[in-house]
């Protein structure tokens, strides 16, 4: 691909706007800058589209987002379900509201339907609204936890779920296959005319929200202690304000308290730099306010809220952070041990996650009765099981979650729903107060019952083409010498999803994975330890994920530490 070519065509073609012209020409002088917009189209990876705004072909902009719609136009032309309508939402990143529109207009121009939501509104909503809706696929104009220069575009199926094959490959090969002066549009007050154009809201809202307050088993629990429980919650400037305070208080809790200075949508995310619940920067604000208020719980969604971060506070009065696994873990054993106890485990019933994401649920699939299923990083893949189920008539979804902070409970929505989570986890504090226990004492019992894990990822950013290159290198070098020990300890498992092989290291035995081709490796040891690695989906980074069990949770943390030291020289000597 010739960016040099491709970026002149940019600033001379009036099919690209005076403004686009304008940032491109800014940047003349700037070699480096104009290979990294130009060198190679956005590509879909876990999360669909993802990168910078800005003009290039690299970048996120009307042009590309229109190339993308008009591929995905193309798709559902030639599976001929145009005539079912597409669902839209957005963030409160810049340009998501215009983005939206631009996809909503490509898709009107072609004769599908496109049904936009009016403001704002979180990820699950939209999961659900696709199926609510009947729509044929969804589109939801986000970058999630990225930082603010980001946003991204994410596609669904008719299931809710993000596109998974045949879909991604079918819908990329028709986005590859045209340029960006392919994608078509029209007027938006002659899509409306035409009824190619509907703005959707308060009908969607009220039929998610119904959904989630069917999912509360003890509703005892929330009207004797929902009065007095306090939580402090922060929508970080995203889409979680409205929904997750609406549930809380139908629901029947009186003492939430958001944060003041990060209600509000805000693109730039004015009070943090990377507006991730997993970092402890999001959650300053949060913490000073729970200590002045003296709140039981303090709980941040992401911007576009599938993603929940926690801090529980023990009876002495210290707020714990809770990582994605163990509030995961911690929900996943509320919800299974509440359904056993209030109406039984079904015989099918299955608990999903992640390659990546903590053993300490394994034990607890065995305690319950239930199919612990593993699948690929992605949402999607869990999704994509829901749907399996759904097909062949057998398995019971109920519960599954990520180590990156999303679980999902309950089959409304067919992706993380940081909203749903928000519930049970309230839920859940009222229950087992109602036991005389804090949430800290309850993810303790959950250590106690099942092993002390502990599970951390390291991650390392490596922007643009070098950075690429490194990564690459990082992960070919994995995959044609695969480590016997790794920390001092013997490997004994190394899995290789690129090319589907699991080699047992005490006799070389090969197996197949049995899941999809995937550029991941993951090698298991003899004590337990696990550790696997990837490139991100979504970002420029390449992640180190490992578990360590040990005698305490002290005990864990140590092991974890001395491992992850270890770990980094493996790290340093490959770079």
């Amino acid at each position: 691909m010739d960016y040099k070519k491709i970026y002149e065509e940019w600033v001379t073609n009036p099919f690209f706007s005076e403004e686009t012209r304008q940032e491109l020409l800014a940047i003349k002088d700037d070699e480096k800058e104009i290979k990294e917009r130009f060198y190679a189209d956005l590509e879909f990876g876990t999360a669909g589209l993802r990168g910078i705004i800005g003009a290039g072909i690299n970048r996120m902009n009307d042009y590309v987002v229109a190339k993308a719609t008009q591929g995905l136009a193309n798709y559902i032309i030639h599976r001929k379900k145009q005539s079912r309508g597409v669902a839209i939402a957005f963030d409160s990143r810049r340009c998501s509201p215009e983005f939206a529109d631009v996809a909503a207009l490509c898709l009107a121009a072609n004769g599908i339907k496109a049904y936009v939501f009016e403001s704002l509104r979180p990820t699950p909503e939209l999961s659900f609204a696709v199926r609510y809706l009947n729509c044929v696929a969804g589109i939801n104009i986000t970058a999630s936890h990225n930082p603010a220069e980001y946003n991204g575009y994410k596609v669904y199926w008719e299931d809710g779920a993000q596109i998974t094959p045949p879909h991604d490959a079918g819908i990329m090969r028709e986005v590859k296959s045209i340029t960006v002066q392919d994608a078509r549009t029209m007027p938006k007050q002659e899509a409306i005319h035409e009824g190619l154009y509907e703005i959707i809201g308060k009908e969607v809202d009220d039929a998610y929200i119904a959904e989630l307050k069917k999912l509360v088993i003890h509703q005892d629990c929330i009207d004797k202690y929902g009065k007095d429980i306090k939580v402090v919650y922060t929508p970080l400037h995203g889409t979680g304000n409205i929904p997750a305070r609406r549930i809380l208080r139908e629901i029947g809790f009186e003492h939430v308290m958001v944060v003041p200075e990060q209600e509000l949508p805000d693109g730039n995310f004015p009070t943090v730099s990377y507006p991730n619940p997993e970092a402890a920067e999001a959650f300053e604000l949060a913490l000073a306010l729970a200590k002045k208020q003296d709140a039981d719980l303090v709980l941040a969604t992401d911007p576009d809220a599938d993603r929940l971060g926690v801090y529980v506070k023990d009876k002495e009065g210290e707020y714990h952070a809770l990582t994605g696994n163990m509030s995961g873990s911690l929900l996943a054993e509320y919800e299974l041990s509440q359904i056993k106890a209030t109406r039984g485990i079904p015989e099918d019933g299955a608990l999903i996650k992640s390659i990546v994401t903590t053993n300490l649920v394994d034990g607890m699939a065995k305690e319950y009765g239930v199919e612990l299923i593993e699948v690929l990083t992605g949402f999607k893949y869990i999704g994509q099981k829901m749907l399996e189920f759904e097909q062949k008539g057998h398995g019971t979804f109920l519960f599954g979650f990520e180590e990156s902070y999303g679980c999902l409970i309950g089959t409304h929505a067919r992706d993380k729903d940081a909203i749903v989570a928000t519930m049970a986890l309230c839920e859940a504090a009222a229950y087992y107060r109602s036991q005389g226990k804090t949430l800290w004492d309850a993810m303790i019992d959950v250590y106690e019952k099942y092993g002390y894990h502990v599970d951390k990822i390291e991650t390392l950013t490596m922007k643009g083409i070098e950075g690429g290159e490194k990564i690459k290198s990082i992960m070919d070098q994995l995959k044609a010498n695969t480590p016997k020990e790794i920390a001092g300890r013997p490997v004994t498992w190394a899995r290789n999803y690129d090319n589907d092989t699991a080699i047992n290291m005490k006799n070389n035995a090969v197996l197949p994975t049995q899941l999809p081709k995937s550029n991941v490796v993951y090698y298991e040891m003899e004590d337990g330890t696990w550790l696997c690695v990837r490139p991100s989906g979504t970002e420029p980074k390449i992640k180190f994920y490992y578990g360590i069990v040990g005698s305490s949770l002290e005990d864990a943390e140590a092991k974890a530490e001395e491992f992850k030291n270890e770990l980094l020289k493996m790290i340093d000597h490959m770079m």
